[in-house]
């Protein structure tokens, strides 16, 4: 039998043993690769709240969210005010709006149930045809709804494809049949498990005539964003608050930091748990094969080779760990991404290759600090005592 295959069988030989210590450090791996599969595809739609031609300025009324806020709390013709502001390119007046859990089961004849926010509500927003580009819908597989018609609609890509609903489909909003004339798709994750109508329907549809939530701000191409965004502030104090997409997404990613930070902590504590099951399979093995280590000192192996293969050992039961709590993290993480009615579509998985990097270092490390103790005892081993033992 060769060296390698010594390794790789020997772990193996007390297979409850080695299942349990599999087991312990496979879930640290688990919650590693399924914590960076969540929080990078988080980051990935958050950037694009930066991408071109969207708006790099959101102003609000005072006091409120402007991120969850719906309902109209400004006069509409703010929008238009706010172009004489020097640095804005272009404004846009939202109205933002919930469609609840009692019109969610009129979706369609052909929809799944699912939900998008708290008591199945749906995110509606009422906007302009020509400003969508301000929210980042560049272009609609479809047509986009016309800004005179009051019963057309365009859905994200993500609430299609939860409720399996296409460009033709008919929507119940409100009490109101709507027509979806096209579908789009930004990257980012609340925008694409919406719907959005003209600003006017939204706004009968809703008693918010005049009305409207937030004005999405475009900037000329040499302002500064920072400095349009307190001149606004500037010039309608205790009336607007502006937030920037670039602040936004770095308030999101810091919270992502956070849980980030967490991943690492588990990742030692995962190196220290993991280090302490190994050391304990590895000591037994070695201790109830103390007689054979002597037998192979005695034919000529030496320290360092003996070394080896008690290290090798550890590394193989780490590593099967590694790729148990990985598959694991994968499958679970694609399954509660699908299948979970409320997120299901909404945050796509990354698979970066960082985050498997991560998890076989730690695996790696373990094995490696595990084996460590156990290997440098039994290298130590005399031969004649060894072949004495019982």
């Amino acid at each position: 039998m060769s060296f390698l295959s010594l390794v790789v069988k020997n772990p193996f030989r007390n297979k409850t043993r080695s299942a349990l210590a599999i087991v312990g450090i496979a879930i640290g791996i688990m919650v590693i690769v399924a914590l960076g599969m969540v929080t990078g595809g988080l980051k990935t739609s958050t950037q694009s709240t930066l991408k071109a031609g969207a708006a790099e300025i959101t102003a609000f009324q005072t006091g409120s969210n402007s991120l969850i806020g719906s309902g109209g709390t400004l006069n509409e013709s703010l929008a238009t005010d706010l172009l004489s502001t020097g640095g804005v390119k272009d404004t846009a007046g939202i109205l933002r709006a919930t469609n609840t859990s009692t019109t969610t089961s009129q979706l369609s004849s052909n929809s799944s149930q699912s939900s998008f926010g708290p008591g199945g509500s749906i995110s509606v927003t009422g906007i302009d045809a020509g400003k969508l580009s301000l929210v980042g819908i560049d272009s609609v597989n479809g047509t986009t709804f016309s800004n005179s018609s009051t019963n057309e609609v365009i859905i994200g890509k993500t609430f299609a494809q939860d409720q399996n609903l296409t460009t033709g489909s008919t929507i119940n909003l409100y009490g109101q049949d709507f027509k979806i004339t096209g579908t789009f798709e930004t990257g980012n994750f609340i925008t694409d498990a919406g719907i959005y109508m003209p600003l006017s329907t939204l706004q009968n549809l809703t008693s918010n005539d005049n009305k409207i939530s937030a004005i999405l701000v475009k900037v000329t191409d040499n302002a500064n964003v920072t400095t349009v965004s307190q001149n606004i502030e500037s010039a309608y104090p205790n009336q607007l608050t502006t937030t920037t997409a670039e602040a936004t997404a770095g308030r999101i990613n810091q919270g992502l930091g956070f849980i980030d930070t967490a991943s690492w902590a588990i990742s030692l504590l995962a190196i220290f748990i993991g280090a302490v099951g190994v050391i304990n399979t590895m000591i037994m093995s070695v201790y109830e094969r103390t007689r054979e280590i002597g037998v192979l000192k005695a034919v000529g192996w030496t320290d360092k080779r003996i070394l080896g293969m008690i290290l090798g050992e550890s590394i193989v039961l780490t590593l099967i760990a590694f790729v148990v709590g990985t598959v694991i993290a994968v499958v679970g993480v694609e399954i509660l991404l699908t299948y979970s009615p409320s997120v299901s579509g909404i945050i796509k998985p990354s698979f970066a290759l960082d985050i498997f990097v991560r998890a076989f270092v730690v695996a790696f490390l373990v094995g490696v600090i595990g084996g460590l103790y156990p290997a440098y005892r039994a290298s130590r081993l005399s031969p004649t005592e060894a072949l004495r033992y019982e």
